[in-house]
Parts: C-alpha cells; sequence; structure tokens
C-alpha cells in the first residue's frame, strides 16, 4: 500500500505511473461478521453500540469485472446506514448479500461471512475491467452509492427503478470504509479539485439524496420563493438541503436541536431556525397518541418566521416521531417529501389534512447517476460545500457510528483510510482559497485548516 499512498500523496505519478503499481493482495477494512449478527439480540435501539459489531480485518481483494473499478480508498464517511448495518437493523445486510449472490456466477463474490461496509469514497483509480473507457487508473474520483444493472426496460427512465438497485456498500459488499473499494464504472464522478480528501468524501450519499429529494423533479421540484421546512437542518443530510434550498432561491425554515446546530444553519444563510429543543416541541403524548396541540403551536411559529406563509414542501426524514406534524403544517397543496425513518418507520399522521387538502406524499429514495453528478458538479463549482465536522482514522470507525448513533455529532463525520493525515489532496488552491471560510464553516477550531 505505501507505493500507492506515495504515488497519490505527490501529486505526480500519471496514468502509466498508477497502472505500473502492483494491487496488493489484500487490503484493510471496515467489516460486520455474519456470526454476530444476534450479538444485539433483546436489545432496544438506542441500547445498541456499534463499536461492538464493527471490525477492523484483513481481507481479500476481490475479483474485477466487467464494467467495474478498483479504487484507492483516501477518505469515506459515516452516512446513517453505515449505523443500520453496523446495529443489524432494521435486518441484517447479509440477506442482501445473500440474494444478490444467486443473480449471478460474479455476484457471488458479494457472499461472504464478513461485509465491506460504507457508501461514500473519494480515491484513486488503480485498475478498471473490460468495457470500462470514461476512467483509468490515476483518476481521482469520487463515488456515490447507486448499484445498477439495468437489463429491465424500468430502469432507463429513472435509473433508481432498476428492479436491480441496490445501494452499494450496504446492499453489495466491498464497500467504502476501506482502503480499497469495488465500484461499478458509472459510479464515478470527479473529485472536487479545490477539496480535501476527507471534505471530497462527506458529500455523496446524503447530498445527492439531498438533491433529489429536493431540486429534482422525481422529488419536491422545489422553485425559488418556496418555503421549505428542513427537519435535522444541522446534520449531513439536512445541511445539504438548506443549502440547496439556499442556493436555488427558496427559504429554509431550518428545524434543530441544538444551540449549536442553530448557530450553523445562521452561517450557511439561513434566517428562520427553530431549535425544537429550546421550544420543547412533544408531538407525541405517549408511545400511541399524538398530541394535535403541538403541531398547531409549530405551524404557529412556522407562520411567525414566513411572514404568514405556511410551508411549500417538508424536507422529512425523522419519519415516525415529526411526521404527523409534517404532514398537518404543509400548506393546501404542498409535498411532503420523505428519504428516511430515522425515528421509526411506522409513521402516523391525520389523514385528513392530506386529502382535504390536497397535499402530496412523495417518497425519494438516493439519487440516479444524474441528480448524483449535478449534485457534485454543484460541489466542484464551489456553489454547494461540504458539511464536515470531524474525522476519525479508519481504526476508530466504531467510535464514529457511535456519535452518530447518539447524534452527537453536526454535518458529516469523516473517515481517512489511506490519507496518512487530514488536508490532503487539494489540487486548485485558487478555488479553495475563495471558499475558505464555507468549506471550514462546520469544523470545530482545532480541526479546521487550510
Amino acid at each position: 500500500m505505501r507505493d500507492i499512498v506515495n504515488a497519490v500523496v505527490s501529486g505526480e505519478a500519471g496514468r502509466e505511473d498508477f497502472a505500473a503499481l502492483a494491487v496488493p493482495g489484500t487490503y484493510r477494512a471496515i467489516t460486520l461478521h455474519k456470526s454476530e449478527t444476534g450479538l444485539f439480540s433483546g436489545l432496544a435501539t438506542r441500547d445498541k453500540d456499534p463499536r461492538e459489531s464493527v471490525h477492523l480485518d484483513e481481507v481479500p481483494v476481490p475479483e474485477l469485472g466487467p464494467g467495474e473499478a478498483l479504487v484507492a480508498v483516501m477518505a469515506s464517511s459515516v452516512n446513517y446506514n453505515t449505523v443500520w448495518s453496523s446495529l443489524f437493523e432494521p435486518l441484517p445486510t447479509f440477506g442482501f448479500l445473500e440474494r444478490y449472490a444467486t443473480r449471478s456466477p460474479l455476484a457471488r463474490r458479494h457472499d461472504l461471512p464478513y461485509h465491506v461496509i460504507g457508501s461514500d469514497l473519494a480515491g484513486v483509480v488503480l485498475r478498471t475491467g473490460p468495457g470500462v473507457n470514461a476512467w483509468h487508473p490515476g483518476d481521482e474520483v469520487v463515488a456515490h452509492c447507486l448499484s445498477v444493472e439495468l437489463e429491465s426496460s424500468d430502469g432507463h427512465d429513472d435509473t433508481m427503478l432498476d428492479p436491480e438497485q441496490r445501494i452499494w456498500g450496504y446492499e453489495t459488499n466491498f464497500g467504502g470504509l476501506a482502503e480499497i473499494a469495488l465500484v461499478k464504472s458509472n459510479q464515478l464522478m470527479p473529485k472536487p479539485r479545490h477539496l480535501t480528501w476527507e471534505e471530497a468524501a462527506s458529500p455523496g450519499l446524503v447530498a445527492s439524496t439531498a438533491y433529489r429529494q429536493l431540486v429534482s423533479r422525481n422529488g419536491a421540484g422545489m422553485k425559488q420563493g418556496d418555503n421549505v421546512l428542513i427537519w435535522g437542518a444541522g446534520g449531513g443530510l439536512g445541511s445539504y438541503a438548506t443549502q440547496f434550498a439556499l442556493a436555488g432561491g427558496a427559504n429554509p425554515i431550518c428545524v434543530v436541536s441544538s444551540d449549536q446546530k442553530a448557530d450553523i444553519c445562521r452561517k450557511m444563510g439561513a434566517e428562520a431556525v427553530i431549535d425544537r429543543t429550546a421550544e420543547d416541541y412533544r408531538f407525541w403524548k405517549d408511545e400511541h397518541h399524538q398530541d394535535p396541540r403541538e403541531w398547531k403551536r409549530f405551524g404557529k411559529r412556522i407562520r411567525e418566521l414566513t411572514g404568514g406563509e405556511d410551508v411549500d414542501i417538508v424536507f422529512e426524514h425523522p419519519g415516525r416521531e415529526t411526521f404527523g406534524a409534517s404532514v398537518y403544517v404543509t400548506r393546501k397543496g404542498g409535498t411532503i417529501v420523505t428519504c428516511a425513518s430515522t425515528s421509526g418507520y411506522n409513521h402516523e399522521y391525520d389523514n385528513r389534512y392530506l386529502w382535504m387538502s390536497l397535499k402530496k406524499i412523495v417518497g425519494s429514495h438516493f439519487a440516479n447517476y444524474r441528480e448524483a453528478w449535478e449534485a457534485n458538479r454543484l460541489i466542484s463549482k464551489a456553489k454547494i460545500h461540504p458539511t464536515l465536522s470531524k474525522v476519525y482514522a479508519l481504526e476508530e470507525t466504531g467510535q464514529a457510528l457511535y456519535e452518530v448513533h447518539r447524534n452527537r455529532h453536526h454535518g458529516k463525520v469523516g473517515i481517512l483510510a489511506l490519507a496518512p493525515r487530514e488536508g490532503l489532496g487539494v489540487r486548485d488552491h485558487e478555488l479553495r482559497a475563495e471558499h475558505l471560510d464555507a468549506i471550514n464553516r462546520f469544523r470545530t477550531p482545532a480541526l479546521a485548516h487550510a
């Protein structure tokens, strides 16, 4: 691995140099073990500790197939699907790998006693398989996490509708929390040249998800002037939604859980911020009954911030805890667009406020290649900035997962893989200098760097 790291860090090695480098037979990776899927049996979600379930193992480099690439991973990051994987919720991911393995002889590679997880990366292409023409050894890339086969007509209008659509590093093996990753070539995009490896690795899943959910015609189709309620606006997903809203001429109403996260939203340029902890919104009286009076109080607070207007779009991802309130506060004819259920999958809401007011609920799941490319293009142009708050070493991934599981983070949490330290990988120093304050907005003073 040392030769690979030296070639990347030097920034001087060309395609021929990378093509001549030997690919090692094994690499270090963060894994889950199939034998441990019952580790947390009987425990409530909040009592499960991902530090107990993830392992740093030396594993064999997978066989490279047609249309695929091996990438030397300089950095990755933690997403909530990585937390779910580590908790074996809502079910162990090994079932995904077993089903994938039945598809073809090549797919059998993925069904192993271990699962290399992780759905983000920034790194350098090492090798490409037959049929790959757009990418070459030495290309600096980021990866989005949509893995598709496209052998069915269903996916050719929107690849997210491909019946063989999977999330890489969650429903496939050989993910990004490792020194080497296996991806399909149509997952690759150019690395933003003004960002470090760890910064470039952090937007992938969440930025693309937010773009489709909020901006794309496949999601809410946000337009200028829309009032957009954004839950968790200081977190990994919501921070990108806030930026897309501001960049698109909309008015984000940012809901956060602390003063620190409220301050982050204001630094991004948001003016309407609700600290739900400080204002003590309790949408549930108990485990089985919601409190409509709290919905009304919440709606009144929103109108105070919007000059008397209800929200056109609700950017939903907490799920059970907030969904009743989300449906209630949306304006007549408005849209609730949801991509996750981090507080619970069984949503409850009063349907009278949906059907009688002609509101729409739209399901949104990750993004197709075009949507991911557009999100990455905006990041490469420094129109949207990474929301990276803290970085861990690969061997500290368990602790990073624990922090995200306990909601002790803001923005995204990064992981260094082959990168020997933070701050490496910047190629366009002029563009970086122009936007350094925005890039460092989420970093603590001790972590911010030029």
